[in-house]
Order: C-alpha cells, then structure tokens, then sequence
C-alpha cells in the first residue's frame, strides 16, 4: 500500500494530510453541531491540532492514510477521510474519520471520495473487503451508505467513547470485491 498516494476524479482529490492543512481545515471546524456523531470534538484548535498530529503519525507509521480533501475546482481544502484498520493478512480495510465542511454537505463529494477509496482498495490493493461504520444516531450517514449500496451488518453496542462522554452504539457497513463490479456500475458516483 503506497502511504504517500493521491487520488482524485475531476472534482475531488485526496492526498495525505499535512501540518500545513491545519488553518484551512480549522476555518471548517467551528460548528459544534459537525462533531456530535465523531469522537473529538474538532471545533477545538487544539484538539484538531491533535487530531492532524495523530494522523500524520499514523500515516507515518503505516497504520492509517489520512487524507485532505480538496474541491479542486475551488481549490479548497473541503474536509478530511482515512483509510485505517489495515489488515494486509485479510485482505480488509476501513474507510472513516470522514468529515465534509459544512458549506459542501451534499454536494456530491462524499459519493466521489467513497468511489476513490472503494475502487482504490479493490482494483489497486486487491482487497477482499472494505467496512465503514458510524454512529447507530448518525441517519444522514446511514443513509448515504445505503444509497451508495453498502450493505449493513449490524450494531455493537457500547461500542465507542464519544464528545461529552456519551457511549456510541456503532453500525457497520460493507462491500466486498465480489460485489464491486455492479455497485460501480450500478451508482452514479462522479
């Protein structure tokens, strides 16, 4: 797996996260109201400050690809998404950490940034299976699983520490290599 990758359609590109990305992504953060389904609270300086400092870290250690995410014809920092939980052996792989500034929810880029990592991890890394999970209250994620036609396979319950220390029932999502070639064709992902 190539830690240094970036991907990109003719809108969206994604490349590994940066010390330098801190003030773009912090001028998206301020909306509390963004945080309420992830587990740090990034409206915070200096926990997103953290946060960068952990993934590039991690992306240094091989243990998970954080990206930037960039809205290409504006030329503008849009938000962040990783790919983590990385097991070679398996042949697995989770997409998450993913945040879209408030001003480009619903605007098409999460469907382009799924497409990306999806294709990525099936046509480049030959991976068996990619997983995505939330938060069981988050239903606007929910549902753009769905519609993008990831399978849902079920709830851990207590599963993880939130903001406010409230305990996060998790919902998974999956789609296998098996499956890929009709979900590509059948989404309108660009």
């Amino acid at each position: 797996m190539n830690f240094s990758i970036e991907l990109e359609t003719p809108n969206v590109k994604l490349r590994p996260i940066q010390e330098d990305d801190f003030e773009h992504l912090l001028s998206l953060t301020k909306d509390e109201s963004l945080w309420i389904y992830f587990t740090s609270d990034l409206s915070v300086p200096e926990i997103l400050k953290e946060w960068i400092n952990d993934a590039i870290a991690q992306t240094q250690a091989k243990i998970r690809l954080a990206f930037t995410v960039i809205d290409k014809e504006k030329n503008q920092v849009i938000g962040s998404t990783s790919f983590g939980n990385i097991s070679f052996r398996d042949k697995r792989i989770e997409i998450g950490w993913t945040w879209i500034g408030r001003d480009f929810q619903g605007k098409g880029f999460n469907g382009q940034i799924k497409y990306l990592m999806i294709k990525y991890c099936f046509e480049e890394l030959e991976f068996e299976r990619v997983e995505l999970k939330t938060d069981v209250l988050n239903l606007p994620a929910r549902k753009a699983m769905i519609r993008l036609g990831l399978k849902e396979e079920g709830i851990l319950r207590s599963h993880t520490l939130m903001t406010h220390n409230r305990r996060r029932d998790t919902i998974y999502y999956s789609v296998l290599k098996s499956e890929w070639a009709e979900l590509k064709a059948k989404n309108n992902w660009l």
